[in-house]
């Protein structure tokens, strides 16, 4: 049974940093891109970070261009995001996604055949 699980997820104070990893069970998460979604509560769950299989290929939502950083590591089925430079606007819950295909660059939420259960990071001012 495919599964991703997030882990790394707390409260950390604005201008801090979070590391979030997401662990696949289940399935060969190598052949899929990958990346990070988020929610607000009464919002849409939107991009965050993407990255196609081989690692070549990334996307950043304009909110975390130049904060965030997406990375993945094949042999361990992992994917990481870490976060820099926190701010009060990027609390939210974070999901880890699979894609239904390879070469994603830019996720949607309809295109993503695995989702995690979620992570809350709280970022407080």
């Amino acid at each position: 049974q495919a599964q991703l699980v997030e882990s790394g997820g707390g409260l950390v104070q604005a201008g801090g940093s979070l590391r979030l990893s997401c662990a696949a069970y289940g399935f060969a998460s190598s052949y899929y891109a990958m990346g990070w979604f988020r929610q607000v509560v009464g919002k849409e769950r939107e991009i965050v970070a993407g990255i196609t299989w081989s690692g070549g290929g990334t996307y950043y939502s304009d909110s975390v261009k130049g904060r965030f950083t997406i990375s993945r590591d094949n042999d361990k089925n992992t994917v990481t995001l870490q976060m820099n430079s926190l701010k009060p606007d990027d609390t939210a819950v974070y999901y880890c996604a699979a894609d239904r295909s390879m070469s994603t660059i830019q996720m949607s939420t309809s295109g993503t055949r695995y989702w995690g259960k979620g992570t809350q990071v709280t970022v407080s001012s």
